[in-house]
């Protein structure tokens, strides 16, 4: 198996289509569907990148960068944002481990080179 991905993203739609898009390319996926208890899912993961919706329901995704950049076990996890909210871009930014800020709708190629850039 290729290398492992966790998406954290609350649309059935767009989790499907990662989750199909990262498998084609040989990728290993993880996922969940809300924020809640997603430090300790990642941990148990371990993943080599995290692909993370913004906005999310119970813990947002910028909680969520917090959570992962002050913890030794998963500081320096590549992580790749998703939103169709520009403006919370900057939001993020102040996160050393995210290495990308993907505006929805995601396209598969953007989406592929992103991901093969952060993991490499």
């Amino acid at each position: 198996m290729g290398k492992k991905i966790f998406i954290i993203e609350d649309s059935p739609e767009l989790l499907e289509s990662l989750e199909e898009t990262l498998r084609k390319e040989g990728f290993e996926v993880f996922s969940q569907d809300t924020g809640r208890d997603a430090l300790d899912k990642i941990k148990a993961a371990a993943p080599d990148l995290v692909v993370l919706d913004a906005v999310l329901p119970v813990l947002d995704g910028n909680a969520i960068a917090a959570q992962l950049s002050a913890d030794d076990a998963v500081k320096n996890i590549p992580i790749i944002v998703l939103s169709h909210l520009m403006q919370a871009k900057p939001l993020f930014e102040k996160f050393g481990q995210v290495k990308g800020f993907l505006s929805r709708p995601v396209k598969t190629s953007e989406l592929l080179e992103t991901v093969k850039t952060a993991i490499t």
